[in-house]
């Protein structure tokens, strides 16, 4: 669909969100356009990256459309295409990195957070604002739990206030901030440094670190102790191993 734009750039798929005018919001169709390219993007082992990012300078995500019909609901459905998003990124065995290159609020703020990790425009502003239009971000509230601290979660939601860059830094919102015209440059070497490593180790580990989220001490340790049996037997792990012993550098196939 025009309004998500797909381009490959080798090893890595870049998913754009490109509704300038409406500061890239959310519709149901690129809900729906998103996690389907996110989810075939996963049965590409050839590819080792999603990156999600908004066109322009002005808006990573706004959230919903709120001119649209995204808080339309069908009860006949048990699930929402908002929800079914994040389902998506959650259950994807590819790293998903948040390019941030302007504003990043409400249901924005969702996608940042479905992402693994995140660079930032130091320009942009962030925020939950929903509870001046009289809702709340209930869905988006899933995600990020595991990553804002309680008081300052609750501090967000309740006043919707904006908040800078360097703030959403200090929170663990997002990896790096630098000047806009260094975001691509700052992406380019967060790719760079992951893409050297072992494929399989990376999909594998981001499969185990999601299913243990929801986990007791006592089953993801449980659970883990299964994982590193099934990782040292790939053949991503034995010639790693082999390279180390061997002193070189290793020669990845990602099985």
């Amino acid at each position: 669909m025009s309004d998500l734009v797909q381009q490959r750039h080798d090893d890595v798929l870049w998913l754009t969100i490109d509704r300038q005018a409406q500061r890239n919001a959310l519709s149901p169709a690129i809900m729906e356009a998103l996690a389907a390219a996110i989810t075939q993007a996963g049965d590409d082992r050839a590819l080792r990256a999603i990156v999600l990012t908004g066109a322009g300078d002005r808006a990573f995500c706004a959230g919903a459309d709120l001119q649209g019909d995204s808080f339309k609901f069908d009860y006949a459905e048990p699930s929402l295409p908002y929800a079914n998003l994040l389902r998506a990124a959650h259950h994807s065995r590819l790293p998903l990195i948040a390019r941030v290159g302007g504003a990043c609020v409400a249901g924005g703020m969702g996608l940042l957070a479905m992402c693994d990790m995140a660079v930032a425009a130091n320009t942009a502003r962030f925020g939950l604002p929903e509870v001046k239009v009289g809702v709340f971000p209930m869905q988006v509230l899933a995600l990020l739990q595991r990553i804002v601290p309680s008081r300052v979660l609750y501090e967000l939601c309740y006043t919707g206030a904006l908040f800078r860059a360097d703030r959403a830094l200090s929170l663990g919102l997002v990896n790096d901030v630098v000047p806009p015209e260094q975001l691509d440059a700052r992406l380019d070497e967060l790719l760079a440094q992951m893409k050297d490593k072992s494929p399989a180790a990376i999909r594998r580990g981001r499969y185990a670190m999601r299913t243990i989220e929801s986990m007791s001490f006592h089953e993801s340790i449980a659970f883990m102790e299964s994982q590193i049996g099934l990782m040292s037997m790939t053949d991503d792990a034995r010639e790693g191993m082999q390279a180390f012993a061997e002193k070189r550098s290793p020669h990845w196939t990602g099985n």
